[in-house]
């Protein structure tokens, strides 16, 4: 990673942003030598950690090549602008170490789950496959029908609808319907 650091100023800057918005590599070898030891400063006192800093500044960077075209001189000036740019890339980046680690944790308090007994839940697994057995039975046959090939055929509602030669429609209410009366029979049942 380059860190010069020309010193051009706030007009220089438009201009350099003006050339790169058009393409111009030149102006962005230019824009990035006067802009990037800034953009590095904000983004290790984020982060932290020297490693990540220099990839986010590479990603702050790269964000800046590519969207170019989005600044807006009237809006303000470019090492604001760039620098937005570097705070927010450093803030998503410490958002999503801090989320791993969260989901680290979370795998491995998981991970450390008491071995039980399977029987009991092999028990009450057949007891409610018996269940949505029986209340099958008790729906109307083009309800059971369409539930049947979408849950147990592992079918989608397009391929039911063609499989039986109704308008997908039909099909998705069949199965709505076919759910809602599920539900009410087993909470009668319970």
């Amino acid at each position: 990673m380059r860190l010069s650091g020309s010193g051009l100023g706030p007009d220089d800057l438009r201009h350099q942003m003006t050339l790169v918005a058009l393409g111009d590599h030149d102006a962005f070898a230019r824009l990035y030598d006067a802009v990037v030891a800034r953009v590095l400063g904000l983004v290790r006192r984020v982060l932290r950690d020297p490693a990540q800093s220099e990839e986010v500044t590479q990603e702050v960077m790269l964000e800046v090549w590519r969207t170019a075209a989005r600044y807006r001189p009237e809006r303000g000036e470019v090492m604001p602008w760039v620098l937005t740019i570097a705070h927010r890339r450093a803030v998503d980046r410490v958002r999503a170490v801090h989320a791993s680690a969260d989901r680290d944790r979370r795998v491995a308090a998981s991970s450390h789950t008491p071995v039980l007994d399977e029987v009991p839940e092999q028990a009450e697994g057949r007891l409610e496959r018996e269940q949505v057995r029986r209340v099958l039975r008790q729906l109307p046959h083009r309800q059971r029908e369409s539930l049947v090939l979408a849950y147990y055929g592992g079918y989608s509602q397009a391929q039911i609808a063609d499989i039986l030669g109704t308008p997908l429609g039909t099909v998705k209410t069949r199965i709505r319907d076919g759910m809602i009366r599920m539900r009410g029979i087993i909470a009668t049942e319970s």
